[in-house]
């Protein structure tokens, strides 16, 4: 398959007057053309700081892309200027940010922040931009989109602003979406909605999509690969078939345990105890080391090699690493 997107070895740091917060360590991933790949994990993993560095939006000061690339169709993002990169975003590669109510402005109409990406990047005319936007607005089904154009934010609910921003996010027709926790703060029947509405979506304009969220239940039916992130590192990526019905890692395990099922009514559910590691000092091993229930003495001191479970199923995680396993044969066999 061809691929859209590829990260290699990315790293993203913040200087702060505490010290330096190593937020992105090491991290490695691709995005397929016409894919949906989710990127999963608890809040502070560094999830959103990978999105905002595919889309050159880290702030500096204080935070800066350290090493690493970023592939979009074979250009490396990093590299490019600044001008370049503004006529890449929106275009190109679209976001969808965390609060649909603070990505509007409360003071322009609909209308407005629908049809000024359009007029600055592709040059219509205002009569073929409005067009364009009511396509947008029916094509995310906001009802009356003649009269809602004309309506300013506060008169919308919260998941038809969650729309509009997805409306503004494609109105571009974008290649790349990167969908930034869109429905943390919806509630359950309207989560369904959205995550229905990108895989409309997804069909009829062949978008690639990134969607970040903390919650692997939201991405159980959408997501074609899904990579789990932890203290800045992605610790295991494969198929949604392969993370839901085979997880290798220990957090993979502990994060599908703590997500409700209807097949297990009455069970209990399992938190994950403790908390994740100090990233002004991360460790030099596993991360998840003290939290995890079969931790071994090496888990803590040298970071695991990627292990392949299969083509499409990788971990980092000493419980697959072939030295481990090899040092645990010859333990035995004393």
């Amino acid at each position: 398959m061809e691929k859209i997107l590829e990260v290699k070895d990315l790293h993203v740091t913040f200087s702060t007057y505490g010290g330096t917060v190593k937020a992105v360590r090491g991290v490695n991933f691709h995005l397929n053309k016409g894919e949906t790949l989710a990127i999963v994990g608890e809040s502070g993993c560094g999830k959103s700081v990978t999105s905002n560095a595919v889309m050159r939006l880290i702030p500096n000061p204080p935070g800066k892309i350290s090493n690493g690339q970023i592939l979009f169709k074979g250009k490396d993002l990093t590299q490019v200027s600044e001008k370049a990169m503004r006529s890449i975003r929106g275009v190109d590669i679209s976001m969808i940010f965390q609060d649909p109510m603070t990505a509007l402005n409360p003071t322009l109409t609909i209308g407005t922040q629908l049809i000024e990406g359009l007029k600055e990047h592709h040059k219509t005319s205002s009569k073929d931009a409005k067009q364009k936007a009511l396509e947008m607005m029916r094509l995310v089904g906001i009802p009356n989109p003649d009269e809602r154009l004309k309506q300013y934010p506060h008169q919308f609910s919260g998941g038809m602003r969650q729309r509009i921003v997805i409306a503004i996010a494609l109105i571009c027709e974008p290649e790349l979406l990167i969908a930034d926790e869109p429905t943390t703060a919806l509630d359950v029947t309207i989560q369904a909605q959205i995550l229905e509405l990108f895989e409309k979506i997804q069909e009829q304009t062949g978008v690639s999509i990134i969607l970040i969220t903390h919650d692997l239940g939201v991405v159980a039916k959408i997501a074609d690969r899904i990579a789990v992130m932890y203290a800045g590192k992605i610790v295991e990526v494969g198929t949604r078939r392969e993370i839901f019905y085979n997880p290798e890692h220990p957090y993979t395990q502990g994060l599908l345990k703590s997500v409700p099922r209807l097949d297990l009514m009455g069970a209990r559910l399992t938190p994950i105890d403790g908390t994740p590691p100090d990233l002004f000092s991360p460790p030099q091993g596993c991360p998840f080391t003290a939290r995890c229930p079969f931790a071994m003495e090496v888990c803590d001191k040298v970071y695991p090699n990627p292990t392949a479970i299969s083509d499409s199923h990788k971990v980092d995680c000493w419980l697959q690493d072939e030295r481990a396993k090899q040092l645990l044969a010859t333990t035995a066999s004393k």
